[in-house]
């Protein structure tokens, strides 16, 4: 994996070019898929040492704070279908990082928890994890910042629908 550039040169920079010489960055969804690439090589560079993707990261976070959820109901937390969740789950289990349970209400319910080793990998990754976050928004004055997590959530709020698979914030 190639190193990222701490700085682009000023000539990179400039986004304010005519748009017809730049036409794919007057789309919002090139924009966002080019971030969600930013984010995805700053996380996986901050967190390579523990070998785990953003996903599998974010569905061990899930379970630290809503122990016992099942695959639909973390699919919803995550916003992803739910047979990705079964599958981030098995490469999970097969490390030792989570481990699951049949409900006491319903035996066709599976639940998952973080074992022991889960919880310590969770914690171990807290600030690799958060220094992808400040890397990805650094170029942002704090109240942009703000405003960015703000206009972000008010568009996935607005659009929920349509994702592949509905987010219920819990």
């Amino acid at each position: 994996m190639a190193k990222l550039r701490k700085k682009a040169p000023e000539k990179d920079r400039d986004t304010a070019k005519a748009p017809s010489t730049r036409p794919l960055w007057s789309r919002p969804g090139y924009l966002v898929r080019r971030l969600h690439q930013i984010h995805q090589a700053l996380f996986l560079e901050e967190c390579k040492a523990f070998r785990i993707t953003p996903v599998q990261y974010g569905l061990l976070t899930a379970l630290s704070v809503h122990p016992g959820l099942d695959q639909a109901s973390l699919a919803a937390e995550l916003g992803i279908d739910r047979s990705n969740v079964a599958d981030v789950l098995a490469r999970l289990a097969a490390r030792g990082l989570v481990r699951r349970a049949p409900s006491e209400r319903d035996r066709r319910v599976r639940r998952a928890y973080l074992s022991e080793e889960g919880v310590r990998l969770t914690a171990r990754m807290q600030g690799k994890m958060q220094r992808a976050q400040e890397r990805l928004v650094a170029p942002l004055a704090p109240a942009e910042r703000e405003q960015l997590m703000v206009l972000l959530t008010r568009l996935i709020e607005a659009n929920n629908q349509y994702g592949r698979a509905l987010f219920r914030p819990s």
